[in-house]
């Protein structure tokens, strides 16, 4: 599985196909990150070989959609659960990441698991996600965003009235640095 773009979210329920003896057997449901539909639905039977004794060819899928996130115009902090694989073992990580949908967080999560432990999206299993309170963060790089009066500061920049001036004068060139700073 490869991660281009921004994951999204499925949800996934499929069951054992109905025999003679089990006409209408328990259907499952599973919450699943993939890029596409035809990912979500191959995890899915990755998820279930591994819990039930149950694969595709003794199964079906009864329904696979995408869950869209209503509220994505405000800012949450996300809390996600994991285990992966790496070169040495098996390991467990909490994660925390700020983001408008969880969709984004998940993404920002693959990319950097791939910089920071080399990790291969297929080796990454997400346990649990949560929303998490500002005053429940546990990570300090999360905590200094969520706070009630954060600045940023935009120390040195060009004036804007300075930008695209070719169309107002003949010089291409200027003899004068810009101004960057005002204080």
């Amino acid at each position: 599985m490869t991660v281009a773009g921004e994951m999204r979210q499925y949800q996934v329920v499929g069951r054992k196909a109905g025999t003679d003896e089990n006409p209408n057997p328990e259907a499952y449901r599973m919450i699943i990150f993939a890029p596409n539909p035809t990912t979500a639905k191959s995890k899915f039977w990755y998820f279930m070989r591994q819990f039930r004794k149950m694969k595709k060819t003794t199964g079906e899928i009864l329904d696979c959609v995408e869950i869209i996130e209503k509220n994505s115009r405000t800012v949450k902090n996300y809390g996600i659960w994991l285990r992966y694989d790496s070169r040495s073992g098996t390991h467990n990580m909490y994660r925390e990441y700020r983001d408008l949908k969880l969709t984004g967080a998940i993404s920002q999560l693959y990319d950097e698991m791939a910089g920071r432990h080399r990790t291969r999206p297929r080796s990454i299993q997400i346990i649990r996600t949560a929303t998490v309170a500002a005053k429940d963060l546990k990570r300090p790089n999360g905590a200094q965003f969520a706070q009630a009066k954060v600045k940023f500061p935009l120390p040195h920049r060009v004036d804007s009235a300075k930008r695209g001036q070719k169309a107002l004068t003949d010089r291409t060139f200027s003899t004068v640095r810009p101004t960057t700073f005002f204080g």
